[in-house]
């Protein structure tokens, strides 16, 4: 009689068991990983590449399965690589990131089965199932808040950032990353890697792995058309050194049609035959890249290989694939592993890479070990000559960098144009040629490549990697880098650990724009970090002088898990405040520059720094017809919001400062009320908000070529006349 298996106890909710596959007393018989080692000993042994098949069948069951628990997911994408993934865990390669948000279900499933989800009380598949796409299980795409992951992923383009910065950091270990061949159609993947391996050639320690599957979506991919020879042209004329490519077509014994076929339909012996390539595919191109060689991988085999259906059609789920509908209950069964199938991957994926990827990967470790800023601050008087605040803000950033060699600071705009040339001067400009011109020398701490998205790319990564960084730009052209860096500062509001916030500067504002034209104002951008604020961990900050942007700067530094946004002017400006008086600021987010007695008060409030003159200026005429006046600095608007605007605490590291109604009053109580910024008009909401005065704004319209930034001003209707007219009118 024989014995019946007992099921493990982690197997509890799935929904088919299947029978012994061919060979499993012989192949099957001893975990492919032996007993403290990380790793399978030779990609070429029949054992390891037997068990790297079951493994990628094991992915594909819980990748359908946890999806159609909820007729809710995309199981497509991944099940067109999953040897690909397979492989890389066997070989003992964890710190897997990907390109495509997508592959969450995958990626869920290997966590699960190296016990990683675990650490968030996941012990079994029916446990895995009901907290998929829950609120407080797992989430519906990719994030470091998941035990394990690395990195975020959703909107395509941006997962390349988080392998190139973690390479950088961590120069012994290989960080694959999965690349889709619809999301090969964003140019920032190809455009980040060039830039990063022209600055960065000896960290090559990141693998691409295309998953060339022939379909994006919701049709063919456009890169479906290309012949072998021709993709492989495409990545070595992107300068790859090493492509490896395995192409499933090549071991098709049951005469599929197309060039993307599903492996998992051949006949059991070529399905080992091309698992066989794959794991020995990976192993070379991971050698060649941990080698100082730039190389990729690429899995050619058709989308939803071994789901419910193929090409685009296996996509994502509907309402109507459920469990219970017979084309997932049939491809189910079909993939379904025996008992003792689920338990041999499940050791060798506790053993892989030493560990669940929750206790091994560069993620996982918590300590921030990095060196003190020791910033040479220098107070000016209030009321001494202009300065440049940026200039001012320049110094301190090399302070930084001086004290941190892994310190980067990242501007596609030119460091010198942002008048923040000092930077350049003492931390040199990273590039293959040396010139002492350009202050630019291999190895130095500025990247500045001409791509937004690259520079806030590899900033941002860094920072929530856990190193320091500062990402500078013109703020009219910041927009092309914006959706990584909110992409980041969405997961820093989850994150389980303390990373450095992600700080950026940037300058040369519409205001200062006038010759340039409608082309450099676009302070719209500001609108955007307006509504952001809202998150709980966005801080735009506004400072009126060159002492104001010290202490911000400073402040930034100190704080973990934040979006930090410092706009400032390149143009020497009056000196206004202390900077007690903004220390006072960031903790209040607002400060009183001048208070003018008369029989009614008029307070205003402004967000900026050039922006102050006019109305300054307004104050004076108001004065001569004996009418009061405040003008507040809004410095740290996010302070003003009352608590309950904000998701302050749902944050992992809540920062919960507001004003008081008291403090607020202070402040703002007056006769009427005007809110007065160079950008947009959103800024001001939080004073908007909260006040009860009668009330307007002055805000930026639109650009236009003007000779000066006054001229620009009258242009959008913010001169001095305007402001005390409608101050009179509010009265």
């Amino acid at each position: 009689m024989t014995a019946v298996t007992p099921i493990p106890t982690f197997c509890e909710g799935i929904q088919y068991f299947g029978a012994t596959l061919p060979h499993f007393e012989t192949l099957g018989k001893e975990p492919a990983i032996a007993p403290g080692q990380a790793a399978i000993a030779n990609p070429t042994d029949d054992a390891a590449v037997y068990q790297t098949l079951l493994y990628a069948d094991a992915l594909r069951y819980l990748t359908l399965q946890i999806t159609g628990s909820k007729a809710s997911g995309h199981p497509g994408g991944f099940a067109s690589q999953a040897e690909a993934y397979a492989a890389l865990v066997m070989l003992g390669y964890k710190n897997i990131i990907t390109e495509v948000g997508h592959h969450a279900p995958g990626f869920y499933s290997a966590m699960f089965l190296d016990r990683s989800l675990e650490d968030m009380g996941i012990q079994t598949v029916q446990q895995l199932r009901d907290r998929f796409r829950e609120r407080h299980g797992l989430l519906g795409h990719l994030s470091g808040f998941i035990p394990g992951l690395l990195a975020p992923a959703g909107p395509l383009g941006q997962g390349q950032h988080f392998a190139l910065s973690a390479s950088l950091l961590h120069k012994d270990k290989l960080f694959p990353f999965t690349v889709g061949d619809g999301g090969l159609g964003e140019p920032y993947i190809m455009s980040a890697i060039a830039h990063f391996n022209t600055a960065y050639p000896q960290a090559t320690n990141f693998l691409p792995v295309l998953v060339w599957n022939g379909f994006s979506q919701e049709h063919h991919s456009m890169v479906s058309i290309k012949t072998n020879e021709s993709m492989t042209a495409y990545w070595r004329g992107n300068g790859f050194e090493e492509v490896v490519l395995v192409d499933a077509k090549d071991f098709d014994d049951q005469n599929q049609p197309g060039d993307y076929v599903d492996s998992t339909i051949f006949s059991f012996e070529q399905r080992l035959a091309f698992t066989k390539a794959v794991l020995a595919g990976v192993d070379r191109a991971a050698r060649s890249a941990l080698s100082g060689k730039l190389t990729v991988f690429i899995i050619k085999q058709l989308k939803g290989a071994g789901v419910h259906a193929r090409g685009a059609k296996s996509h994502n789920l509907y309402p109507k694939d459920t469990l219970d509908s017979p084309h997932i209950m049939e491809a189910l069964k079909t993939r379904a592993l025996s008992a003792d199938a689920w338990e041999l991957v499940r050791t060798n994926c506790e053993r892989a890479g030493g560990g669940p990827a929750s206790k091994t990967v560069v993620t996982e470790f918590s300590e921030l070990n990095l060196p003190a800023t020791n910033l040479a601050l220098e107070e000016y008087a209030v009321g001494s000559e202009p300065k440049v605040s940026t200039t001012t803000m320049g110094r301190l950033v090399a302070n930084v960098g001086e004290g941190d060699r892994a310190f980067v600071v990242t501007n596609a705009d030119g460091n010198e144009a942002s008048g923040i040339g000092n930077i350049n001067q003492a931390l040199k400009i990273n590039h293959p040629v040396e010139d002492a011109l350009y202050f630019q020398a291999p190895g130095g701490q500025v990247y500045e490549p001409l791509s937004e998205d690259a520079c806030a790319g590899l900033a941002a990564g860094l920072s929530l990697m856990g190193s320091r960084t500062l990402w500078c730009s013109y703020e009219s052209f910041a927009i092309n880098g914006l959706p990584i860096w909110q992409t980041v500062t969405q997961a820093m509001a989850e994150l389980r650990r303390p990373t450095p916030s992600t700080i950026t500067l940037f300058t040369a504002g519409a205001l200062e724009q006038g010759r340039n034209g409608w082309t450099h104002q676009r302070p719209e951008i500001e609108a955007y970090f307006a509504a952001m604020m809202r998150n709980g961990n966005i801080f735009p900050l506004f400072p009126p002088d060159a002492n104001s942007i010290q202490v911000c700067y400073d402040w930034a530094l100190t704080t973990v898990n934040k979006g930090i946004v410092i706009t400032a002017s390149k143009s020497p400006l009056p000196i206004r405040t202390t900077f007690e008086q903004t220390r006072q600021a960031l903790q209040d987010g607002a400060v009183v520059l001048q208070e003018t007695p008369g029989t009614k008060t008029v307070v205003f409030a402004v967000v900026g720094d050039m922006i102050l003159n006019p109305v300054m200026e307004a104050a004076k005429q108001l004065a001569a017809q004996g009418i009061g006046s405040r003008i507040v600095s809004v410095v740290n608007p996010r302070r003003l919001y009352r608590p309950h605007d904000v998701a302050w605490d749902t944050c992992s590291e809540p920062d919960g400062g507001f004003l008081s109604d008291a403090g607020f009053e202070t402040l703002f109580g007056g006769d009427a009320l005007i809110g007065v910024t160079g950008g947009a008009s959103g800024m001001l909401e939080p004073v908007m908000l909260r006040s009860t005065l009668k009330r307007d704004t002055f805000a930026w319209k639109r650009g236009e070529t003007t000779a000066s930034a006054n001229e620009l001003m009258a242009f959008n209707g913010i001169t001095p006349e305007a402001i005390a007219k409608r101050a009179t009118e509010l009265l």
